[in-house]
């Protein structure tokens, strides 16, 4: 048997109806055509056409917005060999199947971000894929490929884990927004991705900041600006989810948010909500992670240990709750507070406190 013999071009056929019809030189070669063989279907009039450089459009009329999406990610990752041999499975959007796949991709050492991220995540405030003058993907820093016509490679020394979206690796929207906010200078734009974050339920205001701060865009007056209104949407979901808490967990009422003051002397700090029975408080903690990223560097973190210490010197129980718990263990955290409030009973009475409206 001759090993040199070449495959038969007969897979042409069956390429050309395929539902996704973008694929890459290797792809093309796995399946008996050669290079020279596609670069004359991609003739003046012939038709395919090369859309970016090693990767091969199976139509000649314009790419759709996925038919973008996946050439970029067949340009910018790595294709090894042992891969090479099968045509990706790129399963129609709106497939029924497509969330019962097996969790692989054929592509590796790189990820979408920026706004086609946010638009694979679902969010509304994102263009559709076909309007984007670029899709941005996540590589190494090490690659030596360039941004080339609509795509735009943005450089990492590592690699979130991906979200795989219908097979697509996608970054988690945390990295995508600060990908697209570096790309962004409409404040109101990136006033509603950030709001549409938080509001949506994708991630929490604290792993945005701690993003957009290792970006270092928190220098830029309008994103300053949006992350304000960001924590401002934060705090009022995890009020609301905190409400909620006491109300579903049936907890008795508090007092709420309300400043605690010494009788005739100083002020002791605000909290949520607060039980005088049980001397009993809860505090959310909304801190935006800008200095030291939230770790015990940051000035109000600081602040906060040292009003914790000095409520809890004068018998005040007081339990720390961040959004995040609200979000994803309201059961637990209404426990929490229960058992706070019936271990009441079995410490030294507190000093009296004077409760005034925040």
């Amino acid at each position: 048997m001759n090993h040199n013999t070449p495959l038969s071009p007969r897979p042409l056929r069956h390429l050309v109806t395929t539902q996704r019809r973008v694929l890459s030189g290797a792809q093309l070669k796995a399946h008996g055509v050669s290079a020279a063989a596609a670069q004359e279907q991609c003739r003046a009039g012939g038709p395919w056409q090369q859309v970016l450089p090693g990767v091969f459009l199976l139509h000649p009329g314009p790419p759709t917005g996925e038919e973008r999406l996946h050439a970029v990610l067949l340009y910018a990752g790595r294709s090894p060999q042992r891969r090479a041999a099968a045509v990706p499975v790129q399963p129609a959007a709106g497939d029924p199947h497509a969330a019962h796949s097996a969790p692989t991709t054929p592509y590796t050492d790189v990820l979408v971000t920026g706004l086609a991220a946010l638009t694979l995540h679902g969010f509304s405030a994102a263009p559709p894929l076909l309007s984007l003058d670029h899709v941005d993907v996540l590589v190494p820093r090490t690659r030596r490929l360039r941004s080339t016509d609509f795509a735009r490679l943005v450089r990492s020394p590592g690699l979130p884990v991906p979200v795989l979206l219908d097979g697509v690796p996608v970054a988690p929207v945390p990295r995508a927004l600060a990908d697209a906010v570096a790309q962004l200078s409409d404040a109101e734009a990136v006033r509603r991705l950030l709001t549409e974050a938080v509001r949506g339920g994708h991630c929490d205001p604290a792993s945005v900041v701690r993003e957009l701060t290792a970006a270092r865009l928190l220098t830029r007056p309008h994103v300053t600006a949006a992350v304000d209104s960001l924590l401002a949407e934060g705090r009022a979901i995890a009020e609301d989810r905190l409400y909620a808490m006491v109300r579903e967990g049936g907890l008795e009422d508090p007092v709420w948010n309300v400043d605690l003051r010494l009788p005739g002397g100083p002020h002791l700090g605000g909290v949520d909500a607060y039980w005088p029975d049980h001397a009993v408080a809860v505090e959310l903690d909304t801190r935006a992670p800008r200095v030291g990223l939230g770790g015990e560097d940051d000035p109000l973190f600081s602040q906060y240990v040292r009003k914790r210490e000095h409520l809890e010197r004068l018998g005040i129980t007081v339990v720390h709750i961040t959004p995040r718990k609200l979000r994803e263990s309201i059961e637990q955290q209404a426990a929490v507070v229960r058992t706070a409030l019936m271990a009441s009973g079995d410490r030294d009475p507190a000093a009296h406190v004077v409760v005034l409206p925040r």
